[in-house]
């Protein structure tokens, strides 16, 4: 039985554990504290790719039980600067998914979508992404619809002044 659970249990549980209350609130006051944040797996994506906006939207209602584990962000407003993410600039960004790992490393392409959905909680399909047998597949497709998602999305394939807009 957690130690949450029992302090909320009966009477003769708190008896049993004198101080019970004080305790917990000292767990909760040490994993919360602010100089203890735990680290974030950052998801970079074009908010303006509506297949990659109708993905990011599924990847946050599954994980919107633990908000503070992925943060998603959006490399097509005018605020986003690379210096911030391991120097992955925007032309970067836009050329394939990157993903930056709790540990800091940059991944790119489809090991990006393996972490970003291991940190969702669908660790199951980013193993299937990698598996030998499906990794070519998976790479080959996804150099595929990197070329070529601008032009599917209204896009075309030109950027002007460091910014893709749709025409």
């Amino acid at each position: 039985m957690s130690l949450a659970r029992l302090c909320r249990s009966s009477g003769s549980a708190m008896r049993a554990l004198p101080g019970c209350a004080n305790r917990l609130q000292l767990i909760r006051t040490n994993h919360t504290s602010p100089t203890a944040t735990p680290p974030r797996v950052q998801v970079l994506y074009d908010g303006l790719c509506p297949i990659c906006v109708t993905e990011i939207r599924c990847l946050q209602f599954l994980q919107r039980k633990r908000p503070d584990k992925v943060d998603f962000v959006d490399i097509s407003l005018p605020g986003y600067d690379g210096a911030k993410y391991n120097d992955v600039s925007y032309e970067m960004a836009m050329e394939e998914m990157h993903v930056i790992d709790e540990e800091n490393t940059v991944h790119r392409g489809v090991p990006a979508f393996s972490v970003m959905y291991s940190a969702v909680g669908l660790g199951w399909l980013g193993r299937l992404l990698m598996w030998p047998p499906m990794r070519p597949w998976m790479d080959k497709s996804y150099d595929i619809f990197a070329r070529n998602r601008l032009k599917w999305t209204g896009r075309g394939n030109e950027c002007n002044d460091g910014r893709c807009v749709k025409k």
